[in-house]
């Protein structure tokens, strides 16, 4: 888009001829909606090449319509309703999606609206750590709605992390799979989103090994509220990944003609993918389960091996309690109550039971 001070002028001389009653100086067609913090990206693409220039969205399908071949992607950042009410009346979009795009927290899922298809993928991302134990988030999640017509995508982002730069600058260099259409952008990032979710469950089944090794070592301080949080993470992951497949089998069946045979091949790569992720995360549910299973038994045993300490403590603190009881209730005819070997007879034997007490108990594996 040319700076804003080549546009200066033009806007100083529409207001000029507004004051005089003459009829208002237009905008250039490509500048008359300028790019704004939430259009990403709006561009042209005829025969996998991309045309020169930033476009507005209405003269980028008037340009795609008049040649009768290409097709507009734009690129959306979290709009609000105002700002993507323009763009679906351009587009033809269908309300029920648009409101979907523009509120966030769906489900994956894929839906067909006349002659428009409406994809939600969510996104995830792996946020860094020390180590598990210490970790209270694991993966962060955002969303993607993607709009796909016979010469239009558009693409609908929220999260911070979920950009699709790399993707577009990867399709624009392979001009043979972008010129297969709008579904190409559809199966890229589709790719893209599976592929996240393969890095993200790789570093989780490092945490979850770091876990278990963690879980059985003796002594360890791992609690059993992080083994939670870790299984809080991975259905947080689950939420993104099951829903999905049902979607994706659906582009790898010819559920819309949006889909060309060329591109229904490539999305069947990224079902095989996307149904590896979901074994693994299924697999890493089972395995939190069991950890915490072994942590519940742990703190069992555990609690076990106190109380028969204490139960072996006091049955050695019980024996001269019972005879200093006995010989302190102060009765006048007691045996061997004024003997001169008294004391250290009842001495003796307090030490003989106590030890033989405390034998048992070693034997045993109480103490």
């Amino acid at each position: 888009m040319p700076p804003l001070s080549s546009i200066r002028p033009v806007i100083r001389a529409s207001a000029r001829n507004r004051l005089n009653g003459r009829a208002p100086t237009t905008l250039p067609k490509k500048l008359r909606v300028p790019m704004s913090a939430y259009v990403v990206d709006c561009a042209v693409y005829v025969d996998g090449g991309r045309l020169p220039g930033r476009w507005a969205h209405d003269a980028a399908i008037e340009e795609v319509r008049r040649r009768g071949d290409g097709f507009v992607w734009i690129g959306l950042h979290e709009p609000s309703d105002e700002q993507i009410n323009g763009i679906a009346e351009t587009f033809g979009l269908h309300e029920l999606a648009v409101e979907d795009a523009v509120n966030a927290h769906q489900r994956p899922k894929l839906e067909r609206y006349d002659d428009t298809l409406f994809m939600v993928l969510k996104t995830v991302c792996y946020v860094g750590h020390a180590e598990p134990k210490t970790a209270n988030e694991l993966v962060e999640t955002g969303e993607v709605m993607v709009f796909v017509g016979r010469d239009f995508v558009i693409t609908v982002r929220h999260g911070r992390h979920s950009g699709l730069r790399e993707v577009r600058h990867k399709l624009e260099s392979d001009a043979e799979q972008l010129a297969l259409g709008p579904a190409s952008v559809l199966h890229a990032i589709a790719d893209h989103v599976v592929d996240s979710y393969l890095e993200v469950t790789e570093a989780i089944e490092d945490d979850i090994d770091e876990m278990e090794a963690e879980v059985f070592t003796p002594r360890s301080t791992m609690d059993a509220e992080q083994i939670y949080v870790m299984k809080r993470e991975v259905l947080e992951l689950r939420r993104a990944v099951t829903p999905l497949v049902a979607p994706m089998r659906k582009l790898t069946e010819g559920y819309s003609s949006l889909v060309p045979h060329e591109v229904r091949s490539y999305f069947r790569n990224v079902d095989d993918h996307l149904s590896t992720v979901a074994e693994r995360v299924a697999g890493f549910n089972e395995i939190l389960t069991t950890l915490v299973d072994a942590m519940l038994a742990r703190i069992s045993m555990r609690q076990n091996n106190d109380m028969r300490k204490i139960t072996a403590y006091a049955g050695l603190i019980s024996v001269p309690t019972m005879i200093a009881g006995i010989y302190g209730m102060n009765f006048d005819f007691m045996p061997e109550l004024h003997w001169r070997l008294g004391y250290p007879l009842v001495i003796v034997l307090i030490a003989l039971i106590c030890g033989g007490l405390y034998r048992n108990f070693r034997k045993n594996g109480w103490l």
